[in-house]
Parts: C-alpha cells; structure tokens; sequence
C-alpha cells in the first residue's frame, strides 16, 4: 500500500512537471484605431508573438515558391502598401496574371477576400497561391517538407504551435496571423480626428466634393477603412469581365469587384482590378467623364448615363489632395512589417 502510494505520487510529480515544461505561446493585444469598426467577437483569439514572428518570416521567404525565387513579399511590398507596382503580378516561370495584386491593409475587418471574394478567410487566401500555376507554382506537401527540413523554422513552429506536427494548415495559420496586424491607421486623416492636423483649405473642398452626390466618393468608400468590403461594377466597361459572378454564378453580379481602400493611395498604383489606370490623376478622369454603362452597372453609379460626374480640373485637383490625407508613411515604413532576413 505504501508502495502504492509513493508511486502515484512519483507519477504525479512527473505529470505536473511536463506541464510545467510545456511551451507557452504570448497573446498578442490588437490595439483599437480611434474611429475604426470595433473588432468583432475574438477576432484576436489565436493571435500570438510567436505566430507573428512566423508568419512574417513566411511571408518573406521564397522558400514558398516552386523555385525558391519568389516570396508573398514579391507581389506585396510594403513601401507599395504591400501591393505591387506592376498593372500585372509574374509567376515564377514567367507567367503573368490577369489581376492587380490588391493591397494588404487592415485586412483583420474582413470577410471576402481577393477582388471576386472567392475566398472567406485570410489563411484559405494565403493557401492559393502556393500552388497556383501562374503565381508560385509549389505543391504545398514539397513545401512543408522543406520547411520541416530547416532547423530554425522547427523552432519557430514549435514555439508558435507547441507540439503540433508542422503543417500547410499550421503555416498559413501563421502568414494569417501576420497579415492581421497590418494595420493602417496614422495617416493626416487619422491625426485630423484627434485634432493633430489642420486641412488646408484645398483639402477642405476636397472633402465636401467627396461627401456630396455630385462626386458621390463616401457611397462606396466609406467609414475610416475607406471602403464599404462591398462588390460594385463602377462602370469599367460596357462589356465588364465575370468578377463577382465567378463565385456566385449570378449575372447580376458580372463586372463586380470588391471596393478597395482609398488608404495609402499614394504608393499602390496601379488602380482597379486590373491595373488599368497608371494614375490617380488618370482614376479621376474616368470617374468625371469615363463610366461605361452596362446593364449590371451599379446603381450608386447614376452618373454613368452621363459618361461620368464631370468634374472640373479644380475639383479633381481638390479631391485628390482630400484623398491623399490617407496615406501613413509609418505603415509603409513600420519595421514590425520589413524582412526579417
């Protein structure tokens, strides 16, 4: 009976001591933007130091890529708002897609992901381009083994996911991760809130043209995210491209794509879904005189029996120095964001 008990009691040292071994992840807090939606339910659940630091070293690696040669960072660069400068993003074998690389920003506030939504989460979106032919062109099984293979990725992944076998499901869990705390909220607008920066007067019209009906700007691009996560055909073209009616199969939906930010505007030309516009300047004049009617055509996009708002050269002048208040240096430039290598 002594016997016994001196037993149970060694085994009960030892179970107590490996949970006191076990590895404990650190919570990661989101800091709330002042005028930003409230995050919603546990959004942040999940969200570790450890997953974070994966994560973003994932993102840079072209460990990823069939070849070695291409990272998620080589079509999403920060100093372009993580977005790319090309109107069309390059495979690794030279093969070039039909979309504009779309920004990563503030990206934790949504739902659909990709201009035609078809994916529902950050980690599914993270899984496609993988093996995507004309993107990185990997099989997600060789990946993983090469990353199994690394000694410091055995430790980060141990460290983020603690006696979790390394996985696909695990590794885009992470890049996730990352991509949730890109978070731009510091730009002149946002100090414009808090009372740390003063319109000049050219801004001010900007502003009151951006909230009329005669621009018509905050129906779609609304709230301090600059966009209502909403898919719209603006008038692009008379015959528009599938789009949303991709996912959903509904001609209702041809020629709709997603509203993207007007956040960071300054550095993620070029603009719409593919790239067509080189310029701002060149985004302006087609919403002033260039809409194209079709029969899915928005109806926020009245104008468009018009051919577009018709703005003057002072207006158009005016609203862009209104939109160009979104732009946050400090995202383009966090080091929290860079390469880690």
């Amino acid at each position: 009976m002594k016997n016994s008990f001196i037993i149970l009691f060694l085994l009960s040292f030892v179970f107590s001591s490996c949970k006191k071994d076990k590895k404990q992840t650190t919570a990661y807090t989101l800091l709330q933007p002042y005028k930003f939606p409230v995050f919603e339910n546990d959004v942040e659940k999940g969200i570790t130091e450890e997953g974070i630091a994966l994560g973003r070293r994932l993102f840079y690696d072209p460990i990823l890529s069939g070849d070695g040669t291409m990272a998620c960072a080589t079509c999403h660069k920060q100093e372009d708002g993580f977005s790319d400068k090309r109107q069309f993003s390059i495979g690794i074998d030279g093969s070039v897609g039909k979309l504009q690389a779309m920004p990563i920003m503030n990206l934790i506030w949504n739902e659909d992901f990709f201009w035609n939504g078809r994916s529902k989460s950050l980690e599914n979106q993270a899984l496609e381009p993988v093996e995507n032919p004309i993107e990185m062109k990997a099989h997600w099984n060789i990946v993983i083994d090469k990353i199994k293979d690394d000694k410091v990725y055995q430790e980060m992944f141990d460290d983020a996911f603690p006696e979790q076998e390394i996985t696909k499901e695990l590794a885009v869990d992470a890049i996730a991760q990352f991509e949730k705390i890109l978070i731009s909220s510091n730009s002149k607008f946002d100090k414009l809130l808090i009372g740390e920066y003063a319109m000049t007067e050219q801004e001010q019209r900007g502003r009151a043209l951006f909230f009329s009906e005669e621009a018509d700007c905050f129906h779609c691009h609304t709230g301090n995210l600059m966009t209502d996560l909403s898919f719209h055909n603006n008038g692009l073209d008379a015959n528009p491209k599938p789009g949303l009616e991709t996912v959903t199969n509904n001609e209702n939906d041809k020629g709709k794509f997603k509203t993207p930010s007007l956040r960071n505007l300054a550095a993620t030309a070029p603009y719409m879904h593919d790239g067509r516009f080189a310029t701002l300047d060149e985004v302006l004049d087609f919403y002033s005189s260039g809409v194209q009617v079709s029969p899915t055509i928005d109806e926020l996009m009245k104008q468009g029996t018009n051919g577009g708002v018709q703005l003057t050269e002072q207006e158009k002048e005016d609203l862009k120095a209104y939109l160009l208040l979104f732009n946050d240096p400090n995202f383009l430039t966090n080091p929290a964001f860079a390469s880690p290598f």
